[in-house]
């Protein structure tokens, strides 16, 4: 099967042919470490985990990294209202980061550059651009790009150049040459935390960390990018120019955006106030229940939050680790003759990598997946699965759950729990056949309370997780 990207340079869907054989170079635009991570971030997260899953999935060594914004006017605001070192303030929340970003089951990228351990990479790149004619230094010692020098500023967001400007959105500045310059380099401000540089005192701009960061670390040519939509303009535009100004050729060869998490029809932001943390989130949802809900959607389309939402993907991901759950417990007690499920598992795995390697469809993935949990357990409701085919079916969901990461690990790595069950199960048993009713009715309604539910069948008491 072939791998397709919709690449949103060339606004068209694209078969993926990396730049080296077998090998991916993916970066993504991680976050500025001013405040905890919301579930706007998690969704970038959890998009870009699945997609350097699946290309390893496929058999490609990946190369990942994303990166932190350290150094930012964001970050000295919040330093100076609580009187702390800037740098000090971001590596709090990078540690932070990580706590939260294990809520969510995700896969650590191969390597998270930050902006203030990257100053001379930085520094190096802003002189190339000014020596090969794209960038000029202010009298203040900042130094802005050109962006009249370009001939096709705009082609990733689809935007002219002339029009953004009319649009009134482009401050002004009496260093620049012309209101559409950026700054790659700003002079530092009384109290701002600084670096020396060729042009004085001063620290990165915002674009030029993330071209910088790339070139050092990943070479002049990228396969992926990938980012929220809110990024593609001004920041994936700026990082275009940049790199192409010092290298001459393309940045990334694909790029991709994930949609934004939405909230009453606005973007969820820090600055609107409408967001709601990772860490209070995964205090009423797990990493699987959260990961299966921005999953089910296509990653480019917007995504409606709330609770209401959760609890709904948390019902639908029970139905999937139930039937895990019975296949597993099916096949070490049902019968040895019977359907072995091999059209059923063929056809499950064939659909899954078919939605994958459409764009990373992880929607229609997971449609996949439920259509077999239908399946078998229809075939295992009428006693015509073997213990065999459950089995495979049991092993093709963990093998596939490599990339979505959405069953429980309780169930995948450890066996207290049945054990724990098997003791109150026979409890239950030994409390009826002694007429204690009451008890055994007690030790149902106390598990039913916590969650469990205990089913009695021809075969024997079965619990699930409700």
């Amino acid at each position: 099967m072939t791998l397709f990207i919709q690449n949103n340079l060339s606004n068209k869907k694209e078969e993926f042919v990396p730049i080296e054989k077998g090998k991916v170079k993916m970066y993504v635009c991680g976050v500025t470490v001013y405040d905890d991570i919301h579930m706007g971030h998690a969704r970038s997260m959890i998009v870009f985990d699945a997609v350097a899953r699946y290309l390893r999935y496929s058999g490609y060594e990946v190369s990942h990294v994303t990166n932190f914004t350290d150094v930012d006017d964001k970050i000295i605001n919040r330093a100076n209202e609580r009187g702390v070192d800037p740098l000090l303030l971001s590596a709090e929340y990078i540690k932070k980061y990580f706590e939260d970003a294990s809520k969510l089951g995700i896969n650590r990228a191969d390597l998270y550059p930050k902006a203030s351990e990257s100053i001379d990479d930085i520094i190096g790149m802003v002189q190339t651009i000014i020596q090969n004619g794209y960038g000029y230094p202010t009298p203040d010692g900042s130094v802005y790009f050109e962006v009249r020098k370009v001939k096709n500023y705009g082609r990733l967001s689809n935007r002219k150049l002339d029009d953004m400007e009319s649009s009134g959105r482009i401050t002004s500045d009496e260093q620049k040459r012309d209101p559409m310059d950026f700054a790659v380099w700003k002079a530092a401000k009384p109290g701002e935390c600084s670096w020396n540089s060729p042009w004085g005192c001063g620290r990165p701009g915002w674009h030029i960390e993330c071209s910088a960061m790339i070139k050092r670390h990943m070479g002049d040519k990228i396969d992926i990018h990938g980012g929220g939509n809110d990024l593609i303009f001004p920041h994936h535009e700026n990082e275009i120019l940049q790199t192409e100004a010092v290298t001459g050729d393309v940045l990334a060869n694909y790029w991709m955006h994930n949609g934004m998490l939405r909230v009453k029809d606005e973007k969820m932001s820090k600055s609107l106030g409408n967001f709601f943390k990772v860490e209070d989130v995964a205090k009423s949802f797990d990493p699987q229940t959260i990961r299966f809900y921005f999953l089910s959607t296509h990653y480019s389309s917007p995504l409606a939050y709330g609770e209401d939402a959760l609890n709904e993907a948390k019902t639908a991901l029970r139905r999937l680790w139930n039937n895990y759950s019975d296949l597993i417990s099916y096949s070490n007690n049902g019968p040895k003759e019977g359907d072995d499920a091999v059209g059923v598992i063929e056809d499950a795995k064939r659909s899954f990598l078919e939605a994958m390697d459409d764009d990373f469809n992880t929607s229609a993935a997971i449609d996949a997946l439920m259509q077999t949990v239908r399946n078998t357990n229809r075939l295992m409701g009428e006693r015509k699965l073997s213990a065999s085919g459950a089995k495979n079916a049991a092993a093709l969901l963990a093998d596939l759950d490599r990339i979505l990461g959405i069953l429980p690990s309780t169930e995948k790595n450890d066996s207290d729990m049945d054990a724990v069950m098997n003791i109150l199960i026979e409890l239950r048993k030994e409390l009826r056949a002694r007429k204690h009713y009451d008890l055994a009715d007690m030790i149902r309604g106390k598990l039913k309370d916590s969650g469990i539910n205990l089913e009695d069948a021809a075969d024997g008491v079965k619990w699930k997780k409700m």
